[in-house]
């Protein structure tokens, strides 16, 4: 567990600095995002190797069908993350499409997932979602970009399809079959 605690810092810290110094971090650019990108690059790998590491220390026992839950919530999850890159018709109508695509992966995770490990890891990353969204919605009001399009939305339908696909296959590859368990 202290692989998967000091990555989830190291993800939450440089993300939460922005927040909370936005002066400190002006001065530390350009070098700065290269230092975050490094600290987040390294706390994604800690948080992997720690959540696999963790022993299994079962909390709560997930209810039966939530296999489909889980499935459906990270479709849209997925889709939320587009949102943005895509131009997508919700562009406008969402303000933080990333944070909520999170929220809904974790909440997802957590249907699915009951041991401390899981707890922790998505309960800590759907928590700084919600905190990201407090202090981002704190700092002012929200400037609208302009409104998406439908080829934005086909295009994030067909990258929505093409990622959820990778994450099947990793998934897999490392164990856990994102089909199995939880199923009536």
């Amino acid at each position: 567990m202290t692989l998967l605690s000091i990555g989830i810092l190291l993800w939450v810290l440089p993300h939460l600095f922005k927040r909370l110094m936005p002066r400190q971090r002006r001065k530390m650019e350009p070098q700065g995002r290269a230092m975050v990108a490094g600290l987040v690059a390294l706390s994604i790998l800690l948080m992997i190797i720690g959540y696999r590491m963790a022993a299994v220390v079962p909390l709560y026992a997930p209810l039966p069908g939530m296999g489909h839950a889980n499935n459906t919530l990270m479709l849209v999850s997925v889709y939320l993350f587009g949102v943005g890159g895509a131009r997508s018709l919700l562009i406008d109508r969402i303000r933080h499409p990333m944070l909520w695509g999170v929220v809904l992966w974790s909440v997802a995770h957590l249907l699915v997932n009951g041991d401390l490990a899981s707890v922790v890891l998505f309960g800590a990353m759907g928590i700084w979602a919600v905190l990201e969204m407090v202090l981002i919605n704190r700092a002012g009001p929200w400037k609208r970009p302009k409104p998406g399009t439908i080829g934005g939305d086909v295009r994030n339908l067909f990258g929505t399809a093409l990622v959820f696909g990778l994450i099947v296959l990793v998934h897999t590859w490392l164990g856990y079959d994102p089909f199995l368990g939880t199923y009536p």
